[in-house]
């Protein structure tokens, strides 16, 4: 089944785009060594950045879970259609929470609260009735997410960056799944 749109050049971007996260957080491996060296203040700035940036696409993720949400409220016969994308755009938004690293230093659960709730409204587009405008709407969404997360790989720290870029690509594969194309 062909989906209008999808073409190989926006396929080959998001494998690139990836791919260049996660060779930006192979190479710069050694830098925690020279992060040592630098003063506090610098350190956690850096982790300021890194929690802020952390809201900005986690919220972005909780607000296409809203859409999910607001969708199968509307068109309840898509549950198992949408169910396996929503739940993994939960998850995203999960994984990319402030104080969701692993990593030593990283901010951790004081991080300050999200600016925007998770089922904000005002995040949520109408709803069309129509279930096929309904998925064409929720791909564009997908497609929006996962452009931002893209976007956001060029001020991310190495294993953020990662994740971003993991997050973007499943993004993508959503959007295509859904009928969404490029």
């Amino acid at each position: 089944m062909r989906h209008p749109g999808t073409t190989r050049r926006r396929v080959l971007a998001v494998t690139g785009a990836a791919a260049a996260g996660v060779l930006a957080g192979c190479s710069d491996a050694g830098s925690e060594s020279g992060a040592r060296g630098s003063a506090p203040g610098a350190r956690e700035a850096a982790a300021r950045t890194e929690a802020a940036l952390r809201d900005r696409t986690s919220a972005a993720s909780r607000a296409l879970v809203a859409q999910y949400d607001a969708v199968l409220a509307m068109h309840p016969t898509l549950r198992d259609r949408l169910a396996p994308l929503r739940e993994q755009a939960a998850q995203h938004g999960t994984a990319l929470a402030p104080g969701a690293s692993s990593a030593p230093g990283a901010p951790g659960p004081s991080s300050p609260a999200p600016s925007v709730a998770p089922s904000s409204p005002s995040a949520i587009s109408p709803v069309p009735a129509d279930a096929d405008e309904a998925l064409k709407q929720l791909a564009r969404a997908e497609r929006r997410t996962s452009d931002a997360q893209l976007a956001a790989l060029a001020t991310a720290p190495p294993e953020l960056a990662r994740l971003l870029a993991s997050v973007a690509a499943s993004g993508a594969g959503h959007a295509y799944l859904l009928g969404g194309g490029a």
